[in-house]
């Protein structure tokens, strides 16, 4: 059973049971339903109290259930919301700590609704591109007002319980130190004989001017929705609750839920939701392996990654010590963590208390001894195997035993870094992304001899840093940057054959990516391709690029850091313009190599941008680099700005169909550098067996 059911004199309490939040799946409603129904054949219980086990009233839909036949089998939702609004007793929702979704439809459900102070209250099924679908859209507006529900379920935001003081939401919410059961069963026994019982359905909402405040809302929300469907969705459903009868509000909400379900918005979102859940699991390391504590944190490196590195860590709570070689740099380093932070205390966002408590974690030194006692040092050097050779050497002579040896590197080998030390179990890559310390993911490199230990501390750490952790086996460029470098070698193909940045940035931006190819060479810095290209050009020669970013980094033209790119910029303006030395440089390229160049329509620049990404992930997930096709999806959701609403490259490939993305590459292997093009044998097999990545 997932609802236990008590007498408690002549009150029957029903407690949900289904943790970590109570969601509402098949055995928790059956057993609801089952309980209010005893109560109701017992002459004894005047009063019925619906409640929550452990730490949630619950939290909504059982997320378990999402996409299988359980989420439609009766009772449903809806099935289990009528039963209690047409029970002829009173039925009263005690809630505390977590009411959120289909939980918040259930108690606006029942005749009473009480509360403790600190709940979180929320419907925030928008998040998932979806509206609340079992009565929230109708019943929220005749309880809290048409302003704040709107507000509410557009944003998915949670108010706390005793932010709703002077709404019908809540009949009492009782002080801090009561005791919710005690406290909501005298409650029950006070309404127990009140007749009529109440319900939020006969309630009216009253709005002077409605249709312009509405009309107001759908404007605001249409400017701010982008490609999302389901904001503005969410303004009409609730629209209903004024201009419609409930009965006809409730069947419009049924049909614009049903409509956002198949949306490719909600499905992506639904994707990446689930997707984020699955990183953190891997299969040989189960949920109960040890972690090791981390107390105390040493980065090596103060400069623009160090810091921010640096800064993730004192954001949780963590000591940091920065070592750095010279004190000049040393101090650099300090003073640019500490301007962040007095930058984000005159946006309000930061207490003075913060600020201090924050930059009070912070220390540095020139000495690897002073770091001897940390429990993981991040190395965060220059990426080059050399430096990074003398520092693990450093590392391994100091480290106390049990410190977890960690490398920021990009691209370069674990497995060879690992060596470098007597101890490879304590090696790991946790490669952080620019800016370190805004930037969600954090790829966490497992060498061949990493400790499983060491990668469940990791993947714990990742969280208590607000990352998310996706796991990545040792190649180069993990899964992130070696997808990127088809994607950049064929960014570079197109300007050879006839765009300009300009026109590929656009293209792709318009697709849903934050920022274009060049665009984010110019950000991250055009001298880091260059330096791995050059590497490339010893290690594998058979891999043909475009000189076009060599030669602008012959230009000196290293991005926004040098104010000159593959765009101009101006003093204190981030802003691209286009470079008339960059186009012609361009166009003169592909003159000297002989290439006539050509119209190119924005769908061929989104193509071969977006499957380029596709193929390699392919490559990937066959080589076992990925362990699912979803890890690849969350690396490029949360590292690399590919657009949320699509779902991450594989996942919008299993959209698009891997026929037709086959089709497509097949068309582009006859052109020039055609031999980019050979399709991962892990696609060709899934598309001929009618599957996708994430089938």
């Amino acid at each position: 059973m997932s609802a236990e059911y008590l007498v408690n004199g002549s009150v029957a309490v029903i407690t949900l049971n289904n943790p970590p939040v109570n969601g509402l799946g098949l055995e928790t409603r059956t057993a609801a339903v089952a309980g209010i129904r005893r109560a109701l054949a017992d002459d004894a219980v005047k009063a019925i109290v619906i409640t929550g086990a452990g730490k949630a009233f619950s939290g909504g839909a059982d997320i378990k259930e999402f996409n299988s036949p359980k989420a439609l089998t009766e009772p449903s939702l809806h099935s289990l919301i009528q039963v209690a609004e047409s029970s002829t007793k009173p039925v009263i929702a005690a809630i505390h700590t977590v009411c959120m979704g289909g939980g918040l439809e259930l108690a606006l459900g029942c005749n009473y609704r009480v509360a403790m102070p600190g709940a979180q209250i929320a419907l925030p099924e928008v998040k998932l591109g979806l509206l609340p679908g079992a009565g929230g859209t109708q019943r929220l507006p005749r309880v809290v007002g048409l302003e704040m529900a709107l507000n509410m379920i557009v944003s998915g935001t949670p108010v706390l319980s005793e932010k709703f003081a002077g709404t019908a939401l809540f009949d009492e919410v009782f002080s801090s130190d009561a005791n919710l059961i005690d406290a909501a069963v005298a409650f029950a026994n006070k309404v127990a004989d009140v007749r009529p019982l109440p319900r939020v359905r006969d309630r009216k909402v009253n709005y002077p001017n409605h249709e312009a405040f509405l009309q107001f809302s759908r404007n605001t929300v249409k400017a701010m929705s982008g490609a999302f469907p389901a904001p503005l969705e969410c303004v009409e459903t609730v629209a209903a609750s004024v201009t419609k009868k409930f009965e006809d509000g409730i069947k419009f909400e049924r049909e614009r839920f049903l409509h956002l379900i198949q949306t490719p918005e909600s499905k992506s979102l639904r994707h990446a939701f689930f997707a984020e859940r699955l990183a953190s699991k891997i299969p040989d390391v189960p949920g109960d392996t040890p972690t090791r504590e981390i107390k105390q944190a040493a980065i090596i490196g103060a400069g623009t990654m160090g810091g921010g590195i640096a800064m993730n860590f004192v954001n949780a709570g963590i000591p940091v010590i920065l070592l750095e070689t010279r004190q000049e740099a040393l101090d650099k380093g300090i003073a640019t963590i500490r301007k962040n932070y007095e930058n984000t205390m005159k946006k309000g966002k930061l207490t003075q208390e913060k600020f201090e408590q924050r930059v009070g974690l912070i220390s540095g030194t020139l000495n690897y001894a002073d770091i001897a006692q940390a429990d993981i040092v991040v190395e965060a050097v220059f990426e080059d195997m050399g430096v990074k050779e003398s520092v693990f050497k450093q590392l391994d002579a100091v480290m106390k035993p049990g410190a977890i040896l960690a490398s920021n590197t990009s691209t370069l080998d674990v497995n060879k870094i690992a060596d470098f030390t007597s101890r490879p179990q304590d090696v790991v890559g946790t490669h952080f992304f620019s800016p370190a310390n805004v930037m969600k993911l954090l790829e966490i490199v497992r060498g061949a001899k990493t400790g499983k230990d060491v990668l469940a501390t990791t993947l714990a750490l990742s969280k208590k840093l607000r990352k998310t952790g996706v796991v990545s086996g040792v190649c180069d460029g993990f899964i992130g940057n070696r997808m990127i470098e088809q994607y950049s070698r064929q960014a570079g193909f197109l300007l050879e054959e006839g765009c300009l940045p300009e026109q590929v940035d656009k293209a792709v931006e318009k697709f849903g990516f934050a920022m274009g190819p060049f665009r984010m060479g110019d950000l991250a810095g055009n001298d880091i391709g260059w330096y791995i290209r050059k590497r490339r050009y010893v290690e594998s020669p058979e891999i043909t690029y475009s000189k076009t970013a060599d030669l602008l980094c012959e230009m000196g033209r290293y991005g926004q850091k040098t104010s000159a790119g593959w765009y101009d910029y101006k003093a204190g303006d981030r802003k691209a313009y286009a470079s008339q030395d960059v186009n012609d440089m361009i166009v003169k390229h592909s003159a000297d190599i002989g290439v006539e160049r050509r119209k190119i329509s924005d769908e061929e620049i989104v193509e071969r941008l977006v499957y380029s990404l596709v193929n390699e992930g392919a490559l990937i997930l066959e080589e076992g680099i990925a362990m699912r096709a979803s890890d690849i999806d969350m690396v490029y959701l949360t590292g690399y700005g590919f657009p949320v609403f699509r779902g991450g490259p594989m996942f919008y490939a299993d959209t698009v169909g891997l026929a037709n993305v086959l089709m497509a590459m097949e068309k582009y292997a006859k052109g020039r550098h055609g031999d980019a093009w050979k399709p991962a044998p892990l696609m060709v097999r899934l598309a001929a067996e009618g599957k996708g990545f994430n089938s």
